[in-house]
C-alpha cells in the first residue's frame, strides 16, 4: 500500500467552466500532483515525427495523448518523492500561457486569428484531456496569460491581422476568475480585468498571476497573503520568468504607446523604469519583487514558461536576497532545445507532500517513443526563501 494518502479535489463544471469550487479537499489528504505544461502556440508549424511543418494542433495533440497516459504510468525509481509508483490521479494541471500564438503578418502567410487557435486550444486541451481525481471528476484545468495573449488583446508594434482579437483573454479571464456576468468584446478591459486567481489545498496556497507579478499583481497578492498563514507555502504559477523581459513593460517614451521604434509591448502594469530602450536590464523591476520576497519568506516556488526549456534552478534576485525555487518548462512548439531535438519535448509532472511540505518536480519526456520517459528531477523543501 502507498505511504501517501491521495488528495481528493471536488469539481463543480458551470457551463465550460473547468475550475475547482471552494469545497475543501478530503480530510487527511497527503499529497498533491499536478502537471505543468506551457507555450503551446497555436498558430506556428514545426518539424515533428519525420514531417514538415506540423501544425501546433497536431503537436498539441500528441501531447495531450501523451499526458492522458500518465495514470497508467510509474515513476521512476529515482530519489523523489513517490518513487517507483503508479502515478494515478491528477488534482491539476495547469497551462502557463501563450495559447495562442501572436496573430502576426498579412495576407496568406499570417498566423492565424488568435480566436482561431484558441478553439483548437479548447479542443485538444479542454475537451482533450481525460485525467481525473481520485473522486473520478474530470481534472481541472487552470491557465495564466501569456506575452501572446496580452499583445494579441492590446496591439502589437508590427502588423496583426486583424489588429487585436482578445477572445483567449477574455476567455481565460472568465474561466479563471468567474464573474457573475462574463466579460465579452465588449466589457473587457485589459488594465482592468486580470487574472488573478488563488486556492488553498491542505495547508498549501496556489497562486495563478498574468504574465508576471507586476506592482498591481504583487499587491493584490499583499492583500491576498493576509489570510495565509505565514508558515505556509505559497506557490505561483506565471507566464515570465523571475528576470522579467524588458519589453513586456509600458514604453517610457512619450507618447507611452506601442511603436514600430521603441518596440515595448505594454504589457504589465509598471512603466520600465531602467532606461528608455530594450537595451536596458529590468533591475528595479526584479528588484521589486525581490523586495516582496523578503516580506513573504512563504513564498517558496515559482513555476513559468515563456523562455523554454527544462530548467531547475534558484531564483536569488539582483541583490542576492531570495531563494526561490524556480521551475522553468519546455515549449511543445518553441523550445529553446526541443525545437532544434524534438525528443527533448517535456513537460513537468509535480508531487507535493503535504506532511513534510517536500516537492518533487520531474520531468517527462513525452517524445521519445510509444510511452513517457523520465529526465531531469529535483526534489526541494518549501520551507522559507530565506
Amino acid at each position: 500500500m502507498s505511504m501517501f494518502r491521495r488528495l481528493s479535489v471536488v469539481v463543480v463544471l458551470a457551463g465550460a467552466s473547468l475550475l475547482p469550487a471552494s469545497s475543501a479537499p478530503a480530510q487527511g489528504a497527503s499529497y498533491v500532483q499536478f502537471v505543468f505544461t506551457s507555450d503551446a502556440h497555436y498558430g506556428l508549424t514545426r518539424a515533428f515525427r519525420g514531417a514538415a511543418n506540423v501544425p501546433a494542433s497536431a503537436v498539441n495533440a500528441a501531447l495531450v495523448s501523451a499526458i492522458n497516459t500518465l495514470p497508467t504510468s510509474t515513476f521512476p525509481n529515482d530519489e523523489g518523492l513517490r518513487a517507483g509508483q503508479p502515478i494515478g490521479s491528477m488534482d491539476f494541471l495547469v497551462e502557463g500561457g501563450d495559447t495562442s500564438n501572436r496573430e502576426e503578418g498579412t495576407g496568406p502567410t499570417a498566423i492565424q486569428p488568435a480566436s482561431v487557435s484558441w478553439s483548437q486550444f479548447v479542443s485538444t486541451y479542454i475537451d482533450g484531456l481525460t485525467l481525473t481525481t481520485s473522486h473520478g471528476t474530470h481534472t481541472p484545468i487552470f491557465i495564466v496569460p501569456g506575452n501572446h495573449e496580452a499583445s494579441n488583446a492590446v496591439g502589437f508594434h508590427a502588423a496583426m491581422t486583424p489588429p487585436t482579437d482578445q477572445t483567449p483573454m477574455i476567455e481565460i479571464f472568465n474561466r479563471m476568475m468567474q464573474p457573475s456576468t462574463p466579460k465579452t468584446a465588449t466589457t473587457f478591459d485589459y488594465a482592468r480585468d486580470r487574472v488573478l486567481h488563488s486556492m488553498t489545498l491542505e495547508g498549501v496556497h496556489f497562486v495563478f498571476l498574468q504574465v508576471w507579478p507586476d506592482s498591481v499583481g504583487r499587491a493584490w497578492m499583499e492583500k491576498d497573503l493576509q489570510s495565509v498563514p505565514a508558515s505556509m507555502p505559497v506557490v505561483i504559477f506565471v507566464h515570465d520568468q523571475p528576470d522579467v523581459e524588458t519589453k513586456h513593460f509600458r514604453n517610457p517614451n512619450p507618447p507611452f504607446d506601442i511603436n514600430a521604434t521603441d518596440r515595448f509591448e505594454n504589457l504589465l502594469a509598471d512603466t520600465f523604469a531602467d532606461g528608455t530602450t530594450l537595451d536596458a536590464t529590468a533591475v528595479k523591476e526584479r528588484a521589486d519583487f525581490e523586495t516582496f520576497l523578503s516580506h513573504h519568506p512563504n513564498v517558496t516556488a515559482y513555476f513559468h514558461g515563456n523562455s523554454n526549456w527544462n530548467e531547475f534552478y534558484e531564483w536569488t534576485g539582483p541583490h542576492q536576497t531570495a531563494h526561490l525555487h524556480t521551475f522553468r518548462v519546455d515549449s511543445p512548439m518553441k523550445g529553446r532545445d526541443s525545437s532544434k531535438d524534438e525528443q527533448k519535448l517535456s513537460f513537468q509532472v509535480a508531487t507535493l507532500d503535504l506532511a513534510t511540505k517536500r516537492l518533487t518536480v520531474r520531468e517527462c519526456l513525452w517524445n521519445q517513443g510509444a510511452s513517457i520517459t523520465w529526465g531531469a528531477s529535483t526534489t526541494v523543501a518549501l520551507t522559507t526563501n530565506r
